[in-house]
């Protein structure tokens, strides 16, 4: 219990703290004209904060910066993402560049990882989000 407040704690701060390639994506995807997409951004999920979460289809959206290419952050991602993997979660990498070089191909990928095609016709939300 002290534990789970710890990181909800920890998500909330992280949220507080958006690096700008993480605010464009999260306003994009907030806008995104298409039911099924609901994401959380700095989602506590077991020990981790992930960038992006998308319940309904248990995928998650993480963004990296060019110091994730040194090799102890890249080991800490490896075995993050393993994990994530493990629990039975999709994980979906971009780099901050391509946010910036071309978002609406980041949200397509997205949409396809979503609903499974370009073309797929989106469902319904079983549930609303709470305001």
């Amino acid at each position: 219990m002290v534990a789970a407040t710890i990181r909800r704690a920890a998500a909330k701060k992280l949220r507080a703290n958006t690096t700008p390639h993480e605010r464009t994506l999260w306003r994009a995807l907030k806008e995104l004209p298409i039911e099924g997409t609901h994401f959380r951004r700095q989602a506590p999920i077991g020990r981790y904060a992930v960038d992006f979460f998308c319940p309904a289809k248990r995928l998650i959206i993480e963004l990296d910066g060019g110091y994730h290419n040194e090799d102890a952050t890249a080991e800490r991602d490896s075995e993050r993402q393993a994990w994530l993997e493990q629990e039975g979660y999709r994980v979906v990498r971009f780099w901050n560049s391509e946010i910036t070089a071309d978002l609406n191909a980041v949200l397509e990928r997205i949409y396809v990882e979503v609903h499974g095609a370009l073309d797929a016709e989106a469902l319904p939300l079983k549930h609303h989000r709470r305001r």
